[in-house]
């Protein structure tokens, strides 16, 4: 499969405003693919398009190589692609294990019939094994979720798209307002993520954490795709002359 997801031709318009004017992109399996681009450059557009949340103007996604027209992030996901927004979308006062389980919650058999209870003590079993597959290990999964550090709330979101099986992973500024400790902690499991072969694509300002856990940039500005470059061998400093610019070199893998 050369793409998990493809993005073709991709328009926006909201009236007079062109978001995006036309982008392609490709999304491989396996990767972490950082997309990049200043402030109003379109990106985050592109993205709510992907996750589902807004509809193209003109354009085409294929995921898998289908064809597909995403309706609300549910359907997304559904057909796995999750979005892990900024804010999380965590419910504050539920229990970690409530949280992975949002909206899809384990029931089980009583000695009524037609009764069903939910399943508790399953539900915080398999919470703590997504948790485990990223190496995090939180002794109670009932502690409420606004009790957990920066890192931790990461680590539920991470664990709810596993609990949808999700393929693609969409990051949105997953280090934003975090201190040192906590972003090492984010971007540690971002990698244990990929490394149980879930794709991912990263958005972020940081160009420091782009290049410590990226393979691949692509460059987004005045809503078109200027270039895209690997990371290896790739300086934050350089990093941030193509975002400013719009000039990847002969690093440009479009050249």
């Amino acid at each position: 499969m050369d793409a998990l997801l493809e993005v073709k031709g991709i328009r926006k318009y909201y009236g007079a405003v062109k978001a995006l004017i036309g982008v392609d992109l490709k999304v491989r399996p396996g990767e972490v693919l950082a997309i990049c681009g200043d402030n109003g450059a379109g990106k985050s557009t592109l993205i709510r398009i992907v996750s589902g949340a807004e509809t193209q103007t003109q354009g085409s996604l294929f995921l898998r190589g289908e064809k597909v027209e995403f309706q609300s992030p549910a359907d997304a996901l559904r057909k796995g692609v999750a979005t892990i927004y900024q804010d999380l979308a965590l419910a504050p006062r539920l229990t970690i294990y409530q949280n992975v389980y949002m909206g899809a919650e384990l029931l089980k058999n009583t000695f009524l019939p037609m009764v069903k209870v939910l399943d508790k003590p399953q539900m915080k079993k398999l919470a703590a094994g997504y948790l485990s597959r990223l190496n995090v290990t939180i002794q109670d999964l009932e502690a409420p979720v606004n009790t957990l550090s920066g890192g931790q709330r990461q680590a539920v979101a991470i664990s709810r798209a596993l609990r949808w099986n999700a393929e693609l992973v969409i990051m949105d500024e997953p280090t934003a307002a975090l201190g040192v400790k906590e972003t090492a902690q984010v971007l540690e499991l971002i990698r244990q993520l990929n490394k149980q072969g879930v794709t991912v694509i990263l958005i972020s300002h940081n160009m420091k954490d782009v290049v410590s856990v990226a393979t691949r940039v692509a460059i987004i500005k005045g809503g078109l795709k200027v270039g895209e470059c690997t990371t290896e061998d790739l300086t934050p400093e350089e990093l941030s002359n193509m975002v400013m610019t719009g000039n990847l070199g002969d690093k440009n893998l479009l050249n």
